[in-house]
């Protein structure tokens, strides 16, 4: 009888703790100010929207910061951090604005790239700049805090982490990280799209493509991928590759950036 009264007492405090933890959240993130001069300083996606937009586009940060935990490891998370995480969530859903992110409840920010041990020193194959989580991960996203920065702080390259690790969480919420978004992609354009797929990625090959070769990787890689250059240099996608821009415009519900 007494070990069962301590378990129950273990459980009780446990749970008690974990409701004090997420209600600290919960109250941060009630209280939490999205600052429009920060993110029209350093959103280009926010700052070319319409102000009613932008307005949505704030209200979906802050709903985003109150359901999901940002949590910094071995280092602080900043507002501006938060405003980024939640910014690089909210622009490859913008125009479904039913959708949510269901499927993630917590954030890691690293102090620098990771390993698959999530391991921030050393030098032992550290080359992870971010990574969704799956197993015992499952629900939490991984992100290289310089990384996140530097996303958004070069506005004249193709990539932006943080928006990739999104955009495979938009590919998995329908069961599989395949690069064949069911939430994005009706039917009848799943085989177009995968034959765009492998015709992108065999210009890569031959190094006739200027997506970056990490596209290459898989179907999934290349959706994430070609979804950073189209958020990051819209103009410049659709001038190299138009077919593509005009099927992700389609896939986004963005309308031409001409």
């Amino acid at each position: 009888m007494i070990p069962f009264l301590i378990l129950l007492a273990i459980i009780g405090a446990a749970f008690y703790f974990f409701l004090k933890k997420n209600k600290n959240k919960n109250i941060v993130a009630e209280n939490f100010n999205v600052d429009p001069v920060l993110l029209q300083k350093h959103v280009l996606f926010y700052a070319k929207l319409e102000p009613a937009n932008k307005q949505q586009f704030e209200e979906d940060v802050k709903y985003f910061l109150s359901h999901v935990a940002i949590t910094g490891v071995n280092t602080d998370v900043e507002d501006i951090d938060r405003l980024l995480v939640a910014s690089a969530a909210v622009i490859p859903i913008f125009y479904f604005t039913k959708w949510k992110y269901h499927n993630l409840r917590e954030v890691l920010l690293y102090a620098d790239t990771i390993n698959m041990q999530f391991e921030t020193s050393g030098n032992k194959d550290r080359n992870i700049l971010g990574m969704v989580g799956t197993g015992p991960y499952e629900g939490t996203m991984m992100l290289s805090r310089p990384a996140l920065r530097l996303g958004f702080s070069n506005q004249t390259d193709k990539f932006n982490t943080a928006i990739h690790e999104f955009v495979h969480l938009v590919d998995k919420s329908d069961g599989d990280t395949d690069g064949i978004p069911d939430l994005l992609l009706d039917k009848q354009y799943v085989i177009p799209w995968i034959e765009m797929i492998h015709d992108n990625m065999n210009q890569i090959a031959k190094n006739q493509s200027d997506i970056s070769t990490y596209a290459y990787t898989n179907k999934a890689e290349f959706f994430a991928v070609a979804a950073e250059y189209f958020f990051e240099r819209p103009e410049l996608l659709e001038e190299k590759h138009p077919v593509l821009y005009k099927m992700l415009a389609e896939m986004f519900e963005v309308e031409s950036s001409k």
